[in-house]
């Protein structure tokens, strides 16, 4: 990982070095804010080389960003880029018109056409990108090439999918193997394809990232709602828009099933606040971990653990302790 900030420098001097080097001679872009904003400007970014690809986060004051003919003309990319607004709105004019990129949402475009971003002064830019180059990937290319800057659509088919796919290389980036990064970053490739209306969904690339990223969707639905104690299949497959057996498909590569994940993360949640909140009692934390009796609760923690729920507290937290 390569990673960089304007801390080191000078206050007059950040924005200036921000501006030619990361932006004219690595990204090719032309980058401006006010002057009287200069001297308080302060950014800082990381890149990581995952699955062929480059993620990248960037950290900053908010400024203007445009790429011209000249700036593609001296520093050409050609790859599809997947952009997650964190924080720091505003918009986007393309020639194919003006995109408003709000808080959270998802932009897709290939990197060398032109665009001019404008953000809010004054506010804080957070933006997390993944950059796929296209060079030898003859049918994503073609398809790619012309795709301006377009927002996700909230409630698109595909946009949930993406989302979860996009976050969930982004937390995962740096613990995954090649094989298993080059796949996440061609399904997310594909998504794309699929969210801008390029692919047929019925297409076997299609059908795995699909699939892929309903899990990953799933995973992440589980991991934010383990407190409802009706999280189950049925909810998990309407929130995704799939029917309760391709739900069952879904979770068929982890040698699992919905249900059984489902109480196993829960298990892990219980695990971690027993040893974080000691003076809890074990029945406040089975109910917030969602199980809807202490019967179900302590029959699914014996059979993970083999022991009482107090009893693996109590040893727990003397190992600890030494």
């Amino acid at each position: 990982m390569i990673s960089w900030s304007t801390d080191a420098l000078r206050p007059h001097e950040r924005f200036e070095h921000w501006r030619e080097v990361r932006g004219r001679h690595l990204a090719g872009v032309t980058m401006d804010v006010e002057r009287e904003r200069q001297a308080s400007f302060r950014g800082a970014f990381s890149s990581l080389a995952v699955g062929g690809a480059l993620f990248s986060e960037i950290r900053s004051s908010a400024y203007d960003v445009t790429r011209t003919a000249a700036d593609i003309g001296r520093v050409s990319s050609d790859s599809l880029r997947i952009a997650h607004l964190v924080a720091g709105p505003g918009w986007c004019e393309t020639p194919a018109g003006r995109v408003y990129l709000g808080v959270g949402t998802i932009a897709t475009s290939h990197t060398d056409l032109p665009f001019a971003i404008r953000q809010r002064p004054g506010v804080e830019m957070h933006v997390r990108l993944l950059r796929i180059p296209l060079e030898g990937k003859g049918r994503l290319a073609r398809l790619v090439r012309d795709y301006h800057t377009t927002v996700l659509t909230p409630d698109g088919r595909f946009a949930r999918l993406l989302r979860a796919a996009f976050m969930s290389l982004a937390e995962e980036a740096a613990a995954l193997g090649t094989g298993e990064a080059e796949q996440s970053v061609a399904h997310l490739a594909r998504l794309v394809l699929l969210s801008r209306g390029s692919v047929r969904a019925g297409e076997p690339e299609s059908r795995a990232a699909v699939r892929d990223a309903c899990l990953k969707a799933a995973l992440r639905l589980i991991r934010n709602n383990l407190a409802r104690q009706d999280l189950g299949v049925d909810t998990l497959a309407r929130a995704l828009g799939i029917s309760v057996r391709q739900m069952h498909v879904v979770f068929e590569p982890t040698a699992s099933t919905c249900q059984a994940t489902i109480t196993a993360m829960r298990i892990a949640e219980v695990r971690r606040q027993l040893l974080a909140a000691p003076g809890r009692s074990v029945t406040d934390i089975a109910f917030a971990c969602g199980f809807d009796s202490l019967s179900t609760f302590y029959r699914a923690f014996r059979r993970v653990d083999d022991t009482t729920p107090g009893d693996y507290r109590q040893t727990a937290l003397e190992l600890a302790g030494g």
